[in-house]
């Protein structure tokens, strides 16, 4: 009931943790954080839930993102690659990718002939490092203008990487995506993490290529560890395939209305889409249990 102006709740679960996906499911697809959400996760965090976001972005564009949105939660950036503190930009978690598996990995997308960037940069805002973008990948040309403050051009990838860099990622469509994705796979075995989001409507796939140790569900399982929670106190909330590894991780995995179709074929409940206060709505069933009376 409402009391006093206030949502009151009862019969709250054994949840102490969540985890929450960016992109396609705390936000709206016109990247809007709505109020119900809003509510709902600091009415969690109110009743002693910690409240983490985990996603693909980078670091720099997700700090930016929490600062115009005013969200104050742990941030775990680039699929788990790089956790840091939003503040005061110290570095809580790294895994970096590995200097000489990195320039494999740029010899084998220029054999393909395939779009790259190297994310870099991980005890700063973060830098997009690149050598040039296909004409026709409008996308990914869309994406470096919004953020043309964080991208350095170089002539030369591999002379740029004397080093060890936060990740390797490329973008282009579906299809031609899935089959590099796969022989990239197969060439470079257990030496790196691939990750992807697709976007079928928009014939997009990003593909994030990281450090083995690297992981949304290993960055989870670390920050429950750290807290004492073991998983089955843990939920994550996500729409794509780079959210598998936090869902299987949870011991309440939800999937969101608008996620892959794969996604909501396996074994998660899924929730409404983020166009209808998905992550509120699986707050409210639960965190607490479906009791949530008022507006």
């Amino acid at each position: 009931m409402e009391v006093g102006g206030r949502l009151t709740f009862s019969h709250m679960s054994s949840i102490k943790l969540l985890a929450l996906d960016i992109d396609g499911t705390l936000l709206t697809p016109e990247g809007e954080l709505t109020t119900r959400n809003r509510v709902a996760i600091e009415r969690a965090r109110q009743s002693g839930v910690t409240v983490v976001l985990v996603t693909g972005r980078r670091f720099g564009s997700a700090r930016a993102l929490m600062l115009e949105k005013q969200l104050d939660l742990p941030l775990v950036s680039h699929n788990g690659a790089l956790t840091k503190d939003i503040e005061t930009l110290r570095t809580l978690d790294y895994h970096p990718l590995d200097q000489e598996t990195a320039c494999q990995i740029v010899h084998f997308g220029r054999r393909y002939g395939v779009d790259q960037l190297c994310c870099d940069d991980p005890h700063g805002h973060g830098k997009l490092i690149i050598e040039g973008i296909s004409e026709t990948n409008l996308a990914l040309r869309r994406y470096l203008d919004r953020y043309r403050e964080a991208v350095v051009e170089v002539d030369d990838l591999l002379a740029y990487l004397d080093h060890s860099p936060i990740q390797l990622m490329f973008s282009g469509p579906c299809d031609p995506m899935d089959h590099f994705a796969d022989r990239l796979a197969e060439q470079l075995d257990d030496r790196i993490q691939l990750f992807k989001t697709r976007y079928r409507a928009a014939n997009l796939t990003i593909l994030d290529a990281l450090s083995p140790t690297a992981s949304k569900g290993g960055s989870l399982a670390a920050i429950a560890r750290q807290k004492g929670i073991d998983r089955s106190e843990v939920m994550a909330v996500g729409d794509n395939h780079n959210d598998l590894t936090m869902l299987r991780f949870a011991g309440t995995g939800v999937v969101m209305a608008n996620a892959e179709e794969e996604l909501r074929r396996m074994e998660f409940p899924v929730t409404a889409s983020n166009e209808e206060d998905g992550v509120a709505v699986a707050i409210e069933k639960y965190i607490f249990n479906g009791v949530l009376t008022g507006s």
